[in-house]
């Protein structure tokens, strides 16, 4: 008996990214002989904000969530003895993507590796970085701009590359709906897939090419039916889409190409063994539909919501997907839900409520207005509220959180199973660069960014005056630094004054002890939510912000990348009563200290200040020693109870 013919299964990654290049080179290099088929690039906070190691906001985040990238002898060392020709690559990187993409070229140039040969994906969408994961540096329009010279770089000169992939996953971490999540990211597509339309540079037989080479980066969430109905609106959607507005007729360039990252926002640090059971389900979501399923998958480590996993964990997590793809039978069938009603009807309803909230921002004038408006920042403020509100609430059960909640103690050694970062490699790290600068040819440093320059003013593509820069040893900072420049930062919307609506007991009970505490002080409690550093990861600062206002708090908050003194000046100015750090790079011990230093220094040490944020347990202590009041992780969910804290503190120092 004949065995059944496979499909060829999914690429396969894992997303990683350690302290130097050298050691993430060796950890890419140990899970491709585990079997991994494709590599997946985290950067660290500065390379993806655009600043060196060496630059005073990159002070503690250097490595912390990835890799540091500062040159192309860095960007070398990484990719060190992989073969570029034969792997492919996904990179996440959003602000700095055409500089990260061209130090990629000037590695495969340096090894003689045709551009044409190169096959993988930068994320490069910024428009979602505005509203979820915060590592955008210049206003909108600007980045679309580059987004679009890259995207045109890339028809030209790497055919096989994926210039841009529309990120919906950081919309449902962020808190959108499956309509949201599909609204926001195909209109994020069609904006960018417009700008590239209009500059007239690429054929008009040829634009199909352009349309096919866009990427999806989708999210999977634990509710699984929901989640295959979403994936399988997303493949019809995109079709359609691709056909009426964009005249494509070839099918292969209709195709809903999409890697999935399953769902970290479910990731629970309470019973985090549980961890593993979400993960499976969730990338079931994405690969039992044949018609939809995934072509690249990484799944998190069990321990995420902890800290950064070690080789292992990512290796557990690798061999979910080869036992799924390999020991079981289900690449050898057709769809397994063609025909089925469920699912039809499901699919049926979310591609109708998404088209008609698509309709509802082409109407304001595209996802661009739709972001400097606030409309999509809000609406995701808003749906993640209501998530909280009913976790808080116990409506959504979450095992070992807000039910289930007795425990034997974890045999996997929860707390311990946490790769730490090297503060010694980081010290190392940053002398080399400094080292680098001094004994480089900084003429041809200089003339190079100039150039950059010129391009952007002259309304050029930047790539090739980029690749130039990459070539006579600019750095990463001074690349963005020179873009800065000429387009300036941009701070969006941050959707926090929206008013909940929220009234039941326990919140009413909240309201009434804010009340008192605000009568004692003859004015509202008025408190700042600070988020400090490079962390753009912004729901749990904006969710507490609009609660507390819900309570009946002044609030100030200013959004992401604060510099301490810009914090404490906040402090000073605006005699606030409480201050709230959000810090969830894991840089909490190198940047609060001083900001509490300095705030002891201008003398406003009574003002009690707390933190939020992925925190060991032995950090508490270091914190609290340091004068802080209290330490918030993701176990103390709810809202009601933060809220009251706060109050509490704040009328002992009345």
């Amino acid at each position: 008996m004949s065995e059944k013919k496979q499909d060829r299964p999914w690429i396969m990654r894992t997303y990683a990214g350690h302290t130097t290049a050298e050691d993430t080179n060796k950890l890419f290099k140990t899970n491709l002989s585990k079997g991994q088929t494709g590599l997946s690039v985290a950067f660290d906070l500065p390379t993806q904000t655009g600043y060196d190691s060496d630059h005073v906001l990159a002070s503690g985040e250097v490595g912390k969530v990835g890799v540091p990238i500062s040159n192309l002898s860095d960007m070398e060392k990484l990719f060190h003895d992989i073969p570029l020709d034969k792997m492919n690559t996904s990179m996440t990187i959003n602000s700095t993507a055409a500089w990260l993409l061209a130090l990629y070229c000037g590695v495969a140039t340096k090894n003689n590796i045709d551009l044409n040969l190169l096959q993988g994906t930068t994320q490069n969408d910024l428009l979602k970085e505005y509203l979820s994961r915060g590592t955008y540096i210049f206003p909108p329009k600007e980045s679309i701009k580059i987004i679009s010279d890259m995207i045109i770089f890339c028809y030209k000169n790497i055919p096989k590359w994926n210039p841009t992939n529309i990120c919906s996953y950081h919309l449902q971490e962020a808190g959108a709906t499956p309509v949201q999540e599909l609204a926001f990211a195909l209109c994020n597509a069609i904006c960018i897939l417009d700008s590239v339309k209009e500059s007239g540079q690429i054929p008009e037989d040829d634009f199909q090419k352009v349309v096919g080479r866009i990427s999806f980066f989708v999210n999977a969430g634990i509710r699984f039916i929901e989640e295959l109905c979403k994936m399988r609106a997303f493949t019809e959607m995109w079709e359609e889409i691709c056909t009426d507005r964009y005249g494509v007729k070839d099918p292969k360039y209709k195709r809903f190409r999409y890697g999935v990252q399953v769902n970290s926002l479910g990731l629970t640090a309470q019973q985090p063994e549980n961890n593993v059971a979400r993960i499976i389900i969730e990338m079931l979501a994405v690969t039992l539909s044949k018609s939809s399923r995934a072509r690249a998958i990484q799944l998190p480590g069990w321990n995420e919501a902890l800290g950064l996993p070690r080789p292992w964990d990512q290796q557990w997590s690798l061999r979910f997907q080869q036992i799924l793809a390999f020991e079981t039978d289900l690449l050898e069938y057709e769809d397994l839900f063609e025909g089925s009603k469920v699912i039809d009807d499901k699919v049926k309803n979310l591609k109708k409520e998404a088209y008609e909230e698509i309709k509802k921002i082409d109407d304001m004038g595209g996802a661009a207005v739709a972001l400097e408006n606030g409309y999509m920042k809000e609406a995701l403020v808003a749906s993640l509220s209501r998530r909280s509100k009913d976790i808080e609430d116990g409506i959504k059960k979450v095992v070992g959180v807000n039910c289930y909640t007795e425990t034997e103690n974890s045999e996997l050694g929860a707390n311990e199973a946490i790769h730490k970062i090297d503060e010694a490699t980081v010290t190392k790290k940053i002398e080399s660069l400094i080292n680098f600068k001094k004994n480089r040819d900084n003429k041809k440093v200089s003339d190079s960014l100039e150039k950059l320059k010129e391009s952007v003013v002259n309304s050029q593509n930047i790539m090739d005056a980029t690749i130039e820069c990459v070539i006579n040893g600019v750095t990463t900072g001074e690349w963005a630094e020179k873009l800065r420049e000429v387009f300036g930062e941009y701070r969006p919307p941050t959707g926090t004054s929206i008013s909940t609506g929220l009234d039941d007991d326990e919140i009413n009970k909240v309201r009434s002890k804010v009340s008192n505490v605000s009568e004692k002080l003859g004015r509202p409690i008025k408190i700042l939510i600070g988020k400090p550093g490079l962390d753009g990861h912004s729901n749990g600062a904006e969710q507490i912000a609009v609660r507390a206002r819900d309570v009946g708090m002044e609030v100030i908050y200013h959004g992401i990348r604060l510099t301490p003194d810009e914090i404490v000046s906040t402090i000073e100015q605006e005699n606030v009563d409480l201050v709230g750090l959000s810090i969830l790079s894991g840089s909490h011990l190198s940047i609060v200290p001083k900001i509490m230093n300095m705030i002891k220094e201008r003398g406003f040490g009574n003002t009690p200040l707390i933190v939020g944020g992925i925190i060991p347990d032995e950090d508490h202590i270091v914190l609290k020693d340091n004068g802080v009041k209290a330490v918030y992780t993701p176990k103390d969910y709810s809202l009601n109870q933060i809220m009251t804290d706060f109050a509490s503190l704040v009328e002992k120092n009345i």
